[in-house]
């Protein structure tokens, strides 16, 4: 925050910031009220590209470098730790802290696009691929009764 002629102002990078999270609460909030989560078909888009763009930007940013505001949205964009494919992979299946998993909504060929978009998009430059078969390794079992076993 600048403090200009002893009033507080908002830097336009933080406006943006702000409101893009705004926007993306907003979106995924009428996503839930829709019922889009939660089954087969739950998200409609095919490619990395438009699954990134309509379910992940509104909290890492049409750029993937993240956001800071109500939360802390961690960037994409040059993030080391998409190094491990498998690990984008499962953050994305089964959430990780305030990120809600999108297992239950996104199929694993959906999974694998959009690992596969933001690790070779964003100033990411990794080559190999995750595949769906990677992807459902990652999925938690059921077990009898609803028991969830860890994946392997």
């Amino acid at each position: 925050m600048n403090i200009q002629h002893g009033k507080p102002t908002m830097t336009i990078r933080r406006v943006l910031a702000v409101s893009s999270l705004v926007i993306g609460l907003a979106v995924v909030s009428a996503a839930h009220a829709q019922g889009r989560r939660g089954g087969a078909d739950a998200y409609p888009e095919k490619t990395g590209e438009e699954i990134y763009k309509n379910v992940c930007q509104g909290c890492h940013m049409p750029d993937g470098k993240g956001a800071e505001g109500a939360g802390m949205y961690p960037a994409l964009a040059g993030n080391k730790k998409l190094g491990s494919k498998a690990y984008p992979a499962l953050v994305i299946v089964r959430g990780q802290k305030a990120m809600p998993e999108f297992g239950s909504g996104l199929s694993d060929m959906q999974v694998a696009a959009v690992v596969n978009y933001v690790r070779s998009h964003m100033g990411n430059d990794y080559r190999d691929v995750v595949t769906t078969e990677e992807v459902t390794a990652v999925r938690p079992r059921r077990g009898p009764v609803g028991e969830v076993k860890p994946p392997g």
